[in-house]
């Protein structure tokens, strides 16, 4: 047969070997995790903007919204840059790490939700726990407990920047986007490995 009545002549790109994803400014990843569906989001720096609960596609479709609104609209399910995020989210999970080693971005985060979360990740560590009324008086905000509860509510940045460390005053847990129960085993997890993961 030549060239010319090949039937697949002029098709392009070659059809050999694997597809080749074509660049975009962010990767994600939904994952099924010890503590619920999250969306894990990467830009092409390798900082990652999203460790978000994402029970259904509604949600899922919700942040990638939010993503493409304040990042880029070149957003690609494309699992291999989420790796790293990826692998620290299991190590924490399992209580092998006593944080998610990444660099955050709070791009997805408001002016007032980068203060509360800034002053949760400077004061608040591993094993140790806080209230909404104490959170907002370390940032200057003493009257505004329920205004951080809604801030922490919405973290794009969840067990990374960790909100579940964060209690009402008059006791139980309060509040979490992954739910009750994700939260009561995050805390959990914390206390009983306290002390145990390399620091």
């Amino acid at each position: 047969m030549t060239p010319a009545t090949h039937p697949f002549a002029g098709v392009g790109p070659d059809l050999a070997g694997p597809p080749r994803l074509p660049p975009t400014d962010v990767s994600y990843v939904v994952d099924d995790t010890a503590v619920g569906r999250m969306l894990l989001a990467v830009r092409d720096n390798g900082r990652v903007v999203a460790t978000a609960y994402a029970p259904d596609d509604d949600a899922v479709d919700r942040w990638l919204v939010r993503i493409a609104g304040a990042v880029s609209p070149r957003v690609l399910r494309h699992p291999r840059p989420t790796d790293a995020v990826r692998r620290s989210l299991e190590d924490f999970l399992a209580g092998r790490a006593d944080r998610v080693d990444v660099e955050p971005d709070l791009v997805l985060a408001t002016a007032f939700q980068r203060e509360v979360l800034g002053g949760l990740a400077a004061a608040v560590g591993y094993g140790d726990r806080t209230t909404y009324a104490a959170l907002a008086d370390r940032v200057g905000r003493p009257r505004a407990a329920r205004a951080v509860g809604t801030a922490l509510g919405t973290n794009p940045l969840c067990v990374t920047i960790p909100c579940h460390r964060v209690l009402p005053a008059a006791g139980g847990v309060g509040g979490y986007a992954g739910g009750p129960a994700a939260k009561e085993h995050l805390l959990a997890l914390e206390a009983g490995h306290r002390g145990a993961t390399s620091r």
